[in-house]
């Protein structure tokens, strides 16, 4: 029995370091096609994949995830921060709902994101009052339920909450307008055993600084280092790691751990944004967890952003925020990419069982003019309530001409609204067709729409505003 324990023992302890350096994803819902939850929790599985973050306690996905052996980070939406500040009792409720319940059903959640970015300064200070009242009485739900041990809180933040004023990760601090918040926050993660989670995003600081040094995003060494005393920091990831580590340390909690919530780089929407250079970026990433920052050594915590691309997303940051996944919306991988980091040859396993709608685009009519006065209207209109976001300069469908671009807005369209004949008319300037645009084009991809997954949450909020929109429109062009 001693030895078959010891054996055990040792199997524990490869499964916890083994956990804590595979690298998590997340897996987001703002899109109007979901795969079924059944076939994205195989697809993790078949990948390796061993945590997911969640940005929402959606039933569907939490069902699916009973007895995957997958750990779950469970998140709360920023709207929801208020009601849960004000009241132990609706902190009691959300914590029975969404966490007790499938822990009891076989979901091993292991942490409650509270919040997510709620510190962002383009918020102007709307949850600077509500999200720490929030985190502890969620904090104080889950120990009167018993799970105060095995599942912890925290709040995913951007990375500007702190900051260096020489550019130096050594001075870092936390930002002035918020820090004796942040240091109430921290010392409360500390006394609750529970980590401190960041966003980090080295394609946004090249996406908002064309001077920025594009090697330094990477993991290959860089010719503008930063030189920090005897630490010469050659990747972004790195030197913004330790500059929160060098906040915390300074504020006294220099042994708190750290979850890197979310980091990755997207594959169209920008010109910086393409397939090279996210295979470049994600894999250098999976490669690099494992050693830590000059800093903290050992393997990071850290979930790449994300798994699947989200349609729906908002893209007022950036036409590349509806493409962050490693995988296209219907499971398809994008790229070959080592989850482990052992074997760089290896391909990642797309969903299997998908079912796609009919083999059939809708395009611009051949006799329709780039002259038709309707045109403008049309393509916008298609755009506003579909998916043009790989339109553009240096995108993946920028090599089209006039008539490919109008082309792929009325097809958005028409896929997002399940193919209706209605969804291609334009006032008769579009038709149907079963040749693949795509073929036309190097690298743009003319969408067929993945069957859509009835049990989904998303589906009442996709039709709500589709055909409302969608009719009056038609009246105007009719």
């Amino acid at each position: 029995m001693a030895v078959r324990y010891e054996a055990l023992s040792v199997l524990s302890f490869l499964c916890l370091v083994m956990c804590a350096s595979a690298i998590g994803v997340n897996w987001g819902i703002q899109a109007s096609h979901l795969l079924p939850p059944s076939t994205v929790v195989q697809m993790l599985k078949d990948n390796g994949i061993q945590k997911v973050k969640l940005f929402e306690a959606d039933d569907g996905i939490l069902e699916a995830l009973k007895k995957s052996g997958v750990q779950v980070m469970v998140g709360i939406p920023n709207e929801l921060l208020n009601g849960l500040a004000g009241s132990e009792k609706t902190a009691e409720n959300w914590v029975s709902k969404n966490v007790s319940k499938y822990v009891n059903d076989g979901v091993d959640v292991r942490y409650v994101a509270v919040g997510n970015e709620p510190f962002l300064q383009t918020y102007n200070g709307s949850y600077l009052n509500i999200t720490y009242p929030a985190l502890q009485n969620v904090q104080a739900a889950l120990i009167k339920a018993g799970l105060g041990n095995q599942v912890k809180v925290t709040i995913p933040l951007n990375a500007d909450v702190y900051a260096s004023a020489s550019g130096k990760p050594s001075d870092g601090d936390f930002r002035s307008d918020i820090h004796g918040l942040m240091v109430q926050i921290v010392s409360f993660l500390n006394d609750n055993n529970a980590p401190f989670t960041v966003n980090i995003y080295p394609f946004i600081s090249l996406y908002n600084d064309p001077n920025f040094p594009l090697d330094y995003a990477f993991f290959q060494g860089s010719a503008s280092p930063v030189v920090d005393g005897s630490i010469t920091y050659t990747n972004v990831l790195d030197a913004n790691h330790d500059t929160l580590l060098s906040a915390l340390r300074k504020n006294g909690f220099g042994n708190l751990s750290i979850i890197v919530g979310e980091i990755g780089w997207p594959t169209d929407g920008d010109m910086n944004a393409n397939i090279q250079y996210a295979r470049q970026f994600n894999q250098g990433l999976v490669n690099h967890v494992s050693s830590g920052t000059p800093l903290r050594s050992g393997p990071l915590d850290a979930y790449l952003f994300s798994l699947i691309d989200e349609d729906l997303k908002s893209i007022l940051p950036g036409n590349f925020e509806r493409h962050w996944g490693v995988f296209y919306y219907d499971g398809t991988p994008k790229y070959q990419l080592s989850l482990s980091g052992t074997n760089t040859s290896a391909s990642l396993v797309g969903a299997k069982g998908v079912k796609y709608l009919d083999r059939k685009w809708c395009v611009l009519k051949p006799s329709v003019g780039l002259d038709n006065q309707n045109i403008a209207a049309s393509v916008s209109y298609a755009c506003a309530n579909a998916d043009c976001s790989s339109l553009g300069y240096k995108t993946s469908c920028g090599d089209l001409d006039a008539k490919g671009n109008i082309s792929y807005a009325f097809n958005s369209y028409y896929q997002k609204n399940d193919q209706d004949q209605r969804a291609c008319d334009f006032n008769n300037l579009a038709t149907v067709t079963t040749e693949n645009p795509s073929n036309s084009s190097s690298s743009c991809r003319f969408n067929i729409m993945i069957e859509e997954n009835l049990a989904t949450s998303l589906r009442s909020i996709r039709y709500s505003w589709g055909w409302v929109a969608f009719i009056p429109v038609l009246m105007i062009f009719l």
